[in-house]
């Protein structure tokens, strides 16, 4: 389905740790009539301190998206768009997210954030520093959540829209 102007838009993010997910979230979630689901904010306050490694965060990321499925598809079939700040990285989690868009009868649009993993990792190690963000990641663990990343391919069939 192609968005218009009174078509509910699923925005999806897809881009390594620090590439700019959730700044462009938050950018994109200023339209009217949108909201802004975030993964790193509903984590946090559902899993305080049980999320040190990568199979904690899957466990508690799969928790999450089971309890929220429904309710994002029901906002979507309500009209209101829906910008999930939530990695978009792997095929098994975008194929997630289309199953929430396609049940809403809703538009999609996946955003590809592009950049080195050098600038990446520049930007991680200033956020970790800053101490705003509610997870620290260590290099080592960026290197080992990137190893799982995977590109979205044109036989997925979604809208990209890359930003680089």
């Amino acid at each position: 389905m192609t968005a218009t102007p009174s078509t509910p838009v699923l925005h999806m993010v897809c881009g390594k740790i620090g590439a700019g997910k959730s700044t462009l979230a938050r950018r994109l979630a200023a339209a009217p009539a949108t909201v802004l689901v975030s993964e790193d904010a509903w984590l946090a306050a559902l899993y305080p301190g049980e999320i040190r490694e990568l199979p904690d965060y899957a466990r508690c990321a799969g928790r999450l998206k089971q309890a929220i499925e429904g309710h994002l598809a029901a906002l979507l079939a309500a009209g209101v768009s829906v910008v999930l700040d939530f990695p978009a990285n792997t095929v098994a989690n975008r194929r997630w997210m289309r199953g929430i868009f396609e049940a809403a009868g809703a538009a999609h649009v996946l955003h590809l954030l592009e950049l080195p993993d050098a600038v990446c990792k520049q930007r991680l190690r200033a956020r970790n520093a800053s101490g705003t963000h509610p997870f620290e990641t260590s290099e080592a663990q960026f290197d080992l959540i990137s190893s799982h990343f995977a590109a979205p391919s044109a036989a997925e069939g979604f809208t990209v829209r890359r930003h680089g």
